[in-house]
């Protein structure tokens, strides 16, 4: 991979020394591709308003058509995200390098300057969020076969996270908004910044809590002990 180079006259300022380490570490990972920032801007037409299919703490999602025709669901960070470089490179390493039908596919990223944008393949029916429980706002049905669907697909995604990839992987933050669904209704997992890497020999973790703050120091997911068998 590429990493993007920036021309100082002088002393480099700590700013620049932190975006440079931050493209050299981006460009020592595998399966990802770079992306220049001008090529995701012309594939959702400018972030037009109207490709925009979802938004969070850390930003807003664009659809886009990539220059290969293929079409991508591309995460903007915003400048006041929750998800900050750490997380940012985090979800890269972990997502680069693993392929499962309960995943989602990245296809690669942009930090291009202060931009950070992840680049995933497009799913035609969002998330669980927007559709299961969006109501009126989705005219998707779901029968209970559907749903159990949903609900095995999500265990196999976790179960092959927490037992078939090396170091194994804690997702932390699963709920419905990180749940994505393809033509099929089949099941994506996705959202990986607050996932935490597990060595193999470690048996028990023991972690801060991590996940989405309701109110009142209530969390939607809390994984801060985890035990493997």
């Amino acid at each position: 991979m590429a990493c993007f180079g920036f021309c100082l006259r002088g002393n480099a300022s700590p700013t620049h020394n932190h975006l440079t380490e931050i493209d050299e570490e981006i460009s020592t990972i595998e399966n990802a591709r770079v992306y220049r920032y001008k090529e995701l801007r012309a594939a959702t037409e400018d972030f037009c308003p109207v490709n925009k299919i979802g938004k969070g703490g850390f930003g807003s999602v664009y659809k886009g058509r990539l220059k290969d025709g293929r079409l991508a669901a591309i995460k903007v960070l915003s400048v006041e995200s929750k998800q900050g470089v750490k997380e940012f490179l985090t979800e890269i390493k972990v997502i680069s390098s693993i392929e499962h039908e309960n995943l989602v596919k990245l296809y690669g990223c942009c930090a291009e300057g202060d931009h950070r944008i992840l680049v995933y393949g497009y799913l035609e029916n969002n998330s669980l969020a927007q559709t299961l429980l969006g109501g009126a706002h989705s005219s998707l049905q779901f029968s209970w076969k559907t749903r159990t669907k949903i609900c095995i697909g999500v265990a196999r995604g976790l179960a092959f996270l927490h037992e078939e990839v090396q170091p194994y992987i804690v997702h932390r933050d699963i709920k419905a908004s990180n749940i994505l669904l393809d033509r099929d209704l089949t099941p994506k997992i996705s959202d990986f910044g607050l996932a935490k890497l597990i060595p193999a020999d470690m048996t028990h973790v023991s972690t801060r809590v991590a996940g989405t703050l309701i109110s009142g120091g209530i969390y939607k997911i809390n994984l801060s002990n985890v035990t493997f068998p």
